[in-house]
């Protein structure tokens, strides 16, 4: 079936193409051998986000955070997409943990002064 990092790092490229339906196969595949890869649920809630499955994204996105709780991008990532879909208190509990986890994390400091 393929080294899973490798389909993850094939996908982010056409994810970064814009194609989002092979990206979305690929990443189910790396999925299918490592379930508990939480870079692949990351960038299947990107993928998702992009084409409007908002529901799937945050389910992503949240199980992302979930496998790799130190991670600061998909926690960031998942912020953003509860802050697109109008779901403050999620969004504004996820930028204060980036923030409290990256200090320095420049876009969360300019997302959450919406939150203040």
């Amino acid at each position: 079936m393929g080294d899973p990092s490798m389909l993850v790092q094939q996908a982010i490229a056409l994810k970064n193409e814009g194609r989002y339906e092979d990206a979305e196969q690929l990443l189910k595949q790396a999925l299918a051998i490592n379930p508990l890869s939480s870079e692949a649920h990351h960038q299947l809630g990107l993928v998702y986000c992009f084409t409007g499955m908002f529901d799937e994204s945050i389910q992503e996105l949240e199980t992302s955070v979930r496998l790799n709780p130190e991670a600061v991008q998909p926690r960031l990532d998942l912020a953003l997409t509860y802050s697109m879909l109008g779901y403050e208190p999620e969004a504004k509990r996820e930028l204060e943990e980036v923030l409290r986890r990256d200090p320095a994390n420049e876009m969360a400091q300019r997302q959450i002064v919406y939150f203040k």
